[in-house]
């Protein structure tokens, strides 16, 4: 089958982008911004078309080991940036985070080394040409909008990123990448192209256009790099989502789903969660019962899910059964407060199998359940109206033994 893997990544940024909204405190869309400033940069040093899709890439993936780790998100703009700059494990996390990552060209460790510097004083001590050149451009474009924030329309913005960057030359950044920066940032459009309301559309006339030949296991090893990353934004749901997946693949089998299905069903619950990207540590973390507000920001999520999805041709139904695991058959579920009739079977199962994961996972508030335990509460739920009886025995049966 055709995949568009342009939409695939960019519906997926958005995710990443809510991470280093929460934890950098920088303004949405830096994934973005970092993205089209490196495709501008990666073409003017000459980098054919593979080179400069794998760089967007790259860019919008640049930070996301940042999601496990644990700054202390109370602290200055100023001093959540100095961690990160002390912190190389995020390098390594999110080098590994991305293995799987259908890069079309042999560009690697790029992610790795976004934080080495032209004369030798970043992370891992690499100095000059010895740096990947796709790691100093994403350096470059990463550092720079996070210091000065480049989407904010602020009069002589460029004159502060040109002294910015003119007074790094051989210390952070090769003279030859500032010169390269200085060409492309010329044009006022370049500007203006960085502001949150043309930042997508810049990005889609500059990003090649990637559509692979892949199947449904393709597809879903691709998921994988981001469910990696959704399970370690809380250090209670490390394997919430892997879990998930491990789970929807037996039920699938046991209820006599073709493989083509059970493969979709498996994609959806490694992308269930990715809207919680989006939801702060202090919520998902809380070691109690969640307040009205707390609970209300945190029935977002599924909300957050169905936005990145659903830019994603190919992804229709899956995107309704990850989107759709916490709606109830009473329809006093959420987001969309969908009833019965609108909830097929699949969504229904990732309904029954998303708690019954949550229940059997130790939480900050509690250790897992038994099986035995978690089969009295989803009766519970069925008795409310809210869950499927046929597919909570089929739990039991399957989970029981």
């Amino acid at each position: 089958m055709r995949f568009n893997l342009n939409r695939y990544l960019l519906g997926l940024s958005m995710a990443i982008d809510c991470v280093e909204s929460e934890l950098l405190g920088v303004t949405s869309n830096h994934g973005g911004r970092v993205a089209l400033i490196s495709m501008r940069l990666a073409r003017a040093l000459g980098l054919d078309e593979a080179e400069v899709f794998d760089i967007a890439a790259f860019a919008v993936l640049h930070d996301n080991g940042l999601a496990e780790e644990n700054l202390t998100r109370s602290d200055t703009l100023r001093d959540r940036l100095r961690q990160v700059e002390d912190m190389p494990i995020h390098c390594e996390i999110g080098e590994r985070n991305v293995a799987l990552f259908p890069f079309q060209s042999d560009a690697r460790q790029i992610i790795l080394h976004h934080h080495e510097h032209w004369d030798g004083s970043g992370f891992f001590g690499l100095k000059g040409h010895a740096i990947p050149l796709m790691a100093q451009i994403v350096a470059l474009a990463d550092y720079t909008d996070l210091k000065l924030q480049l989407g904010e329309p602020v009069i002589g913005k460029r004159e502060l990123a040109l002294d910015f960057l003119d007074a790094r030359i051989g210390k952070h950044f090769s003279p030859e990448l500032v010169k390269a920066f200085r060409q492309i940032s010329a044009p006022t459009a370049f500007w203006l192209d960085l502001r949150t309301p043309f930042l997508g559309r810049a990005i889609d006339r500059t990003m090649p256009e990637l559509t692979i030949e892949t199947d449904w296991q393709g597809i879903l090893d691709i998921s994988r790099v981001f469910c990696r990353i959704i399970d370690s934004k809380s250090r209670f749901t490390h394997s919430h989502s892997s879990g998930l997946e491990a789970k929807t693949a037996r039920m699938a089998a046991f209820l006599g789903a073709d493989p083509e299905t059970a493969l979709q069903l498996r994609i959806a619950a490694a992308l269930h969660d990715v809207g919680k990207l989006a939801m702060p540590n202090a919520i998902l973390d809380k070691p109690g019962k969640l307040d009205h507000a707390e609970r209300a920001k945190m029935m977002e999520h599924t909300y957050f899910t169905r936005q990145c999805l659903e830019v994603i041709p190919g992804l229709e139904s899956i995107t309704e059964w990850a989107s759709n695991h916490h709606e109830k058959l009473s329809g006093d579920g959420y987001p969309l407060g969908l009833g019965a009739d609108q909830l097929d079977t699949w969504s229904r199962l990732l309904s029954v199998l998303d708690i019954y994961q949550a229940l059997t996972e130790d939480r900050p508030y509690r250790a897992a359940l038994t099986h035995t335990r978690t089969m009295e509460i989803l009766q519970d739920l069925v008795k409310g109206g809210g869950l499927d009886p046929s597919l909570v025995e089929a739990v039991d049966r399957a989970f029981g033994t």
